[in-house]
């Protein structure tokens, strides 16, 4: 029996350049994510139900209309969400039609479910977008409701892989700023050799818009923005590491 089209729940798409991979990127943002992120932009994103199925190649015919525009700008396709490992077998499939197509692939995740990722689909990745939201146990579970170890098996993982990864750290006041966590996660990092580079992502409130819509409390509303001392301070911290941070 043949089986039918590989097909997902994505919530939708946009056109990016800057931190979700080198060069302009087609972002495709997946549905459903397993953490409640207390700063997280994209509420809308949380659950399978807020998107809408699609195949593989509906996917692959909307990216094909911007191939020629996404290789020369030095881009390719980011995968985002959500969380796109929520959905490994979709995930996959895209990533290896991208790979066939000659396209710069991306996977950006938490990696709360990097064990969802095969060697097969990390191989069709040619960067890994890992967000590790703190260093600190405790803070990490107030802050997501999830668990931090197994990003960090995850991250292990990769290196072990040699798979090219970008490390995405929000900063939050109060929350990630701690010195001591700040500091032992550089220095976890520097012993990776497969980091190219830190961003640190100043904590906003743009989608604090979404939470009104959807009827429920942005947890972190009152939470002040950093400051460049303090974006600066942290990405110092990185630096002393011998690490690239933006």
């Amino acid at each position: 029996m043949t089986p039918g089209p590989v097909t997902g729940r994505i919530h939708s798409w946009d056109l990016s350049t800057g931190v979700d991979g080198p060069g302009t990127r087609f972002v495709l943002f997946t549905s459903g994510c397993p953490l409640r992120c207390l700063y997280c932009a994209n509420p809308d994103t949380w659950h399978m139900r807020d998107g809408r199925d699609a195949t593989v190649d509906e996917v692959m015919a909307k990216i094909d209309t911007y191939r020629d525009f996404l290789t020369t700008a030095g881009g390719g396709v980011t995968l985002t969400g959500g969380e796109p490992l929520l959905q490994p077998a979709f995930t996959q499939a895209v990533l290896r039609r991208c790979k066939e197509a000659g396209l710069h692939t991306a996977l950006d995740t938490s990696g709360l479910l990097g064990a969802r990722a095969s060697d097969e689909l990390l191989a069709d990745t040619d960067l890994v977008l890992l967000d590790i939201k703190s260093f600190d146990v405790t803070t990490y579970r107030k802050l997501t409701g999830g668990a931090l170890a197994p990003t960090l098996n995850f991250a292990t993982r990769l290196n072990r892989l040699g798979r090219r990864v970008w490390i995405r750290y929000v900063l939050v006041p109060g929350w990630t700023d701690d010195e001591d966590a700040v500091g032992r996660l550089a220095e976890f990092l520097s012993g990776l050799d497969c980091v190219d580079r830190v961003d640190i992502l100043p904590f906003h409130k743009l989608g604090a818009a979404k939470y009104d819509a959807l009827g429920i409390p942005f947890p972190l509303r009152d939470t002040p923005v950093p400051d460049r001392v303090l974006v600066d301070r942290v990405r110092g911290r990185f630096r002393e590491r011998g690490l690239i941070a933006h």
